[in-house]
């Protein structure tokens, strides 16, 4: 059965490529959500006041991909100690978040928390909170990695990110 979960853990950029390496994951959508403005953009929103995070909108069919894979994934492809930041990476819109579209996802997010306080040191700050208007990101964002697998960014954040999700879930690889 397919689902989407909303996210963000720091740059769309790098959840996009890590999610994509996942077998079962169908898409991943580069957007903004978490915030007050209507039809943010990238440049907006890398203010600091939308309100918005990066996040991505991660597709995926559980019966071929377990929806805690998906999770733990995302708690291994971030640090979600950081509050408002990932590494160099500094502002709300970096924040840690897991927006819930209905009750039944807010239960799987908050058990994945909770596996994930286990892994951590120290307090998650990630907040788990109701979806609204999920915005999508300007399509130079959308597999950015893919189509820029060269850029600067990608190889010092983005390869790193998702060589710990090859060696984390390498079961679930998409080969």
């Amino acid at each position: 059965m397919k689902h989407t979960f909303v996210l963000a853990g720091g740059c769309f950029w790098c959840l996009d490529a890590a999610y994509r390496a996942l077998r079962g994951v169908s898409d991943v959508l580069s957007c903004y959500t978490g915030g007050s403005t209507t039809d943010p953009s990238y440049a907006s929103v890398c203010t600091g006041h939308t309100g918005h995070a990066e996040a991505v909108a991660v597709t995926f069919d559980d019966d071929v991909v377990p929806t805690e894979i998906i999770l733990d994934a995302f708690f291994t492809m971030h640090d979600p100690t950081q509050l408002n930041r990932q590494g160099n990476d500094v502002g709300t819109q970096y924040r840690s978040a897991m927006f819930y579209a209905d009750e039944e996802q807010r239960t799987l997010f908050e058990a994945a928390l909770e596996r994930a306080r286990d892994w951590w040191p120290g307090d998650i700050v990630t907040t788990v909170q109701p979806l609204g208007t999920v915005y999508p990101a300007e399509e130079q964002h959308q597999d950015f990695f893919a189509k820029n697998p060269t850029q600067g960014y990608c190889l010092a954040v983005a390869v790193p990110k998702v060589n710990k999700i090859r060696a984390k879930f390498a079961t679930y690889l998409d080969v």
